[in-house]
C-alpha cells in the first residue's frame, strides 16, 4: 500500500491557524504568499507612493491590529446568504463562496502552477498553497510545502509508508473574510471589497507600506516582488466577471476545489455546503471568511 493509500483523517475542527508551514512567515523559511521579501528599490515613478508611505508610517506606525470578537464554533455561524424572493433563485447581487475538499485532494500541484500562470505570480512567491501533513506512528507530524510539480515524479524523498499513520494535504488560498483585518488598516483604501464580496488590492493606489501584509492573520497577502505592491488570492476576479471559474479550480484533477454562487441554493457549491459538514480557518477570530473547508483537523494550521 502506498504512502496515500492510507486512510484520510475525518475528524473535524476549528484550525488553529494559517499560512507559512514551516513556522510563520516571520521565520522566512518559505515559498508561501506571506513569506515573499521586501520590494526592490522604487524607480523615480513611484516616488508618490514612497511619499505616502512615509507619511503614513509616522501616524499609523505604533497601530497594533485588535483581534475581533470570539465566536460560537458551529456551521451555523458562518455568513451563508439568504436565497432570491422566493427562496429558489439567486439574490439580484451576487455572492461567492469557496469550498476545498481535503478528502479529494491528491497533492497534484497543478493548482499552484495554473495560479502562477494566469496571475503572473513571480517565482518563489504564491498566492495559493498545498501542505502536505503527515501523521507518524510515534506520535510525530510533520508539515511540508507540495511542490508546483506535485510529488509524483518529483524525485523527493518520500516517507516510508509502513512509518506512517495518516497523511492529507490542505491547500490554502485567500480565505475573502466577510470582516476582513487587512482591509480594515489599509492608511489609502487600496484593499477594497468589490460588489460580490470579494477582498481586491487596487495596485494603482497601494504605496507599498505592507500593514495589510502584516494584518492578514492567515499569511496570504505578500509583497510583489516585480510590482513592489500587495498582492494576494482574489479568487481570479477578472475570470470571475467573466463567468468563468478560477484558475486554480479548473486545473484541479478531483474537484478538491469548488467555486460558485453561495446565494443561488441550486449551485454545486451550496449543495455541498448544504450537506457536508464544513469548517474554517481560525474560526475564533471571528473573520467570517468565505472560503471553506471539508476535512479540517486540529492539526492544520
Amino acid at each position: 500500500m502506498s504512502l496515500f493509500e492510507l486512510p484520510i483523517l475525518s475528524t473535524l475542527g476549528a484550525a488553529a491557524a494559517g499560512g507559512c508551514a514551516s513556522g510563520g512567515c516571520a521565520s522566512g523559511g518559505c515559498s508561501t504568499g506571506g513569506c515573499g521579501t521586501a520590494p526592490a528599490e522604487r524607480t523615480s515613478e513611484n516616488s508618490r507612493r514612497e511619499f505616502l508611505k512615509t507619511a503614513t508610517t509616522l501616524t499609523l506606525g505604533a497601530m497594533s491590529l485588535t483581534l475581533l470578537p470570539g465566536v460560537t464554533a458551529g456551521d451555523d455561524m458562518l455568513p451563508l446568504p439568504p436565497p432570491g424572493g422566493d427562496g429558489h433563485a439567486p439574490a439580484a447581487k451576487p455572492m461567492y463562496g469557496f469550498l476545498i475538499d481535503t478528502t479529494k485532494c491528491i497533492g497534484a500541484g497543478k493548482c499552484l502552477t495554473a495560479c502562477r500562470v494566469e496571475n503572473s505570480v513571480p517565482d518563489g512567491q504564491s498566492r495559493t498553497w498545498v501542505e502536505r501533513y503527515v501523521h507518524y506512528k510515534d506520535g510525530r507530524v510533520e508539515v511540508d510545502l507540495v511542490p508546483e510539480t506535485g510529488y509524483a515524479g518529483s524525485g523527493e524523498v518520500q516517507p516510508a509508508a509502513e512509518d506512517v499513520l495518516q497523511a492529507y494535504f490542505v491547500p490554502k488560498l485567500c480565505n475573502q473574510c466577510v470582516d476582513a483585518p487587512c482591509n480594515q488598516v489599509c492608511p489609502v483604501h487600496a484593499s477594497i471589497k468589490s460588489p460580490e464580496g470579494i477582498e481586491l488590492v487596487d495596485t494603482e493606489r497601494c504605496i507599498g507600506c505592507g500593514y495589510c501584509v502584516q494584518a492578514c492573520p492567515y499569511g496570504i497577502r505578500f509583497m510583489n516582488h516585480d510590482t513592489g505592491v500587495a498582492d494576494k488570492c482574489n479568487w481570479c476576479y477578472h475570470r470571475v466577471m467573466r463567468n468563468e471559474q478560477p484558475a486554480c479550480v479548473e486545473a484541479c484533477p478531483t474537484g478538491a476545489r469548488v467555486f460558485g454562487r453561495i446565494d443561488d441554493p441550486d449551485s454545486e457549491i451550496s449543495k455541498r455546503l448544504a450537506t457536508v459538514p464544513t469548517n474554517v480557518l481560525k474560526q475564533h477570530l471571528g473573520t467570517l471568511p468565505l472560503t471553506r473547508y471539508v476535512g479540517l483537523t486540529d492539526e492544520v494550521t
